[in-house]
């Protein structure tokens, strides 16, 4: 056992001597010792219930005959850090995370981990971890927010932020937003939509790294704390096998999490977090497979935002492994597999059935016969673009229009709520990316102002920075190379002609080479936003979103 270097002979006197400061008991020490990495706090709406989700994991490592230690882990609520300076602390968080448990597995020489994240960036920030640490890992998300109901429909946050540009619009009133306020988000949980993180703890699942129902069970229903007790079971089950993160995060199995990806139509950002997550893994999963994965992969669910279905009712359909079900009847997934189960995914997934193919559709009858995310290129994305093709309205996956060039996200949305954008429109925002926000902030004001003014389905947004998992309509972030680092984005002009052909996976600017060769021999770098902090070390070290947005250290 790890824990062997803290816990037995007489050189390790002095550890046990800390251990009895913790009130353990020789017996305690004697057993493996699990850490449980809480994501617990008290600002985050997904993660206010992680107390009890970890004392359930407590209670089901120590029913295996594990001692469980819990350790924590910071998150970031997006909602509350959307459209201002605290979005560029977003997703420098999921790096943090990473190395803060590393440094905690690594200190006290755990032998297994239970990772108890749930939003945005705390679940791949603590997938990169496993992957880093690499011994015996379980994953139990706190699960889902139920959905809101407001004037009889169901409703979720990308509501409450679209509500604001109705309001805007005159089509709204006040005391409708309130309404919305009050009643949008009814529960814990992270955000009823598959947004970012509900689309990673759905692809955790995909990867092998939780149990079935991770992703889709209700934060406030008792399975999920039945689900706790089971992960604290299985991870003494892996130690026992030595199961580990490398062994289940193969290349295979970030295939088959790329497929159910585009089944489910997620968030874009999992186009950043695979990647990451994968590196730390040591495969090499380069964004631009993602097209040739989509091409055979059916699109079967339209979770909010780009339909009327929430988690609960994925949950209630069957949840991942029932899209896995129905995925594997044309030979999409690597059935063979391993997962935390102990077992492959084909074994996982032999006995699950599709309950509301109103929810999950048919293989043989999807929503569209290619996947929910589409990577874009050309001469004003060189390297990538991402989009969430299932949330694009018909006719907006081929459109021209005149660029409204923004230099940040707040005169971007001063234009909107001003009425300055009108249909047919392209709103460029840039010097958002990795390194020139820094941070890649998510753009999910304007996507909602422009849907709440009711432009959705005639005016494009494209930036360097990226988009929240409940932006809709032509949204296409992840620009890259970005702003920041002269990309061809960095060079257009108020009024060039864009043309995005989703379809043919094209972002183009209508110019010459020569013209672009031209001003570029003209652009400048600009100054650095930030020059003190985190987030000043951040962009010293951080690479375009086409790669993940990794960190490297810079050679000299």
């Amino acid at each position: 056992m790890r824990s062997d270097a803290v816990t037995k002979g007489m050189q390790q006197a002095p550890h046990r001597s800390l251990f009895h400061a913790l009130g353990l008991t020789e017996e305690e020490m004697n057993r493996p010792l699990i850490g449980i990495v809480s994501s617990y706090n008290e600002i985050v709406p997904g993660h206010m219930n992680l107390d009890k989700i970890v004392e359930a994991v407590k209670t089901g490592v120590a029913m295996a005959g594990g001692t469980p230690i819990v350790f924590p882990a910071i998150a970031v609520c997006d909602g509350i850090a959307m459209g201002h300076i605290g979005m560029k602390y977003s997703l420098v968080t999921r790096d943090l995370i990473a190395d803060s448990t590393e440094a905690m597995a690594m200190a006290h020489q755990f032998d297994a981990l239970v990772m108890v994240p749930n939003c945005d960036k705390n679940v791949p920030g603590l997938l990169m971890a496993a992957a880093r640490v690499n011994i015996p890992t379980v994953f139990v998300s706190g699960g889902p927010m139920l959905a809101g109901r407001v004037k009889g429909q169901k409703r979720s946050l990308s509501s409450m932020f679209e509500a604001v540009g109705s309001y805007a619009a005159g089509t709204m009133t006040e005391e409708d937003v309130t309404e919305f306020e009050n009643k949008v988000c009814p529960t814990c949980g992270s955000c009823s939509g598959m947004y970012t993180a509900n689309s990673m703890n759905c692809l955790t699942e995909a990867l092998g790294m939780g149990l079935g129902g991770n992703g889709t069970i209700p934060a406030v229903y008792s399975e999920r704390i039945r689900l706790a007790k089971k992960a604290g079971m299985q991870v003494m089950e892996m130690l026992r096998k030595n199961i580990r993160p490398r062994d289940i995060m193969t290349e295979k199995a970030f295939m088959n999490a790329l497929t159910v990806d585009m089944a489910l139509g997620c968030s874009t950002n999992s186009m950043l977090h695979l990647p990451a997550i994968a590196h730390e893994a040591g495969v090499d999963l380069n964004v631009d497979i993602a097209n040739e994965v989509s091409e055979r992969t059916p699109n079967l669910c339209h979770l909010a935002p780009a339909g009327p279905t929430y988690m609960e009712d994925l949950n209630e359909a069957g949840g991942v492994y029932a899209v896995m079900k129905e995925l594997s009847k044309k030979d999409l997934l690597n059935l063979d597999c391993l997962t935390v189960t102990g077992k492959n995914v084909g074994e996982n997934i032999a006995s699950c059935v599709n309950k509301n193919p109103e929810v999950i559709r048919p293989v043989e009858n999807p929503y569209s016969a290619t996947g929910g995310i589409a990577i874009l290129k050309g001469n004003l994305a060189p390297d990538s673009g991402v989009v969430k093709r299932s949330a694009v309205a018909p006719e907006m996956l081929v459109h021209e229009g005149p660029a409204r060039v923004f230099d940040c996200e707040e005169d971007a949305i001063e234009a909107i709520k001003g009425g300055q954008i009108v249909a047919g429109d392209v709103v460029v925002i840039r010097y958002e990316g990795p390194k020139g926000g820094p941070g890649m902030r998510e753009m999910l004001n304007p996507t909602s102002a422009i849907a709440g003014m009711g432009l959705g389905s005639s005016v494009a947004l494209i930036t360097d920075g990226r988009f929240s998992g409940a932006s809709r309509g032509a949204s296409i972030g992840h620009v890259s190379p970005e702003a920041a680092v002269g990309g061809p984005i960095a060079l257009v002009e108020e009024g060039d002609l864009i043309k995005i052909n989703i379809p043919e996976n094209r972002l183009d600017v209508d110019l010459s080479n020569e013209e672009l060769a031209r001003r570029r021999a003209k652009w400048q770098p600009r100054e650095p936003k930030v020059t003190t902090g985190y987030l000043a070390r951040y962009a010293s070290m951080v690479t375009s979103g086409n790669r993940g947005a990794i960190l490297e250290i810079q050679k000299h």
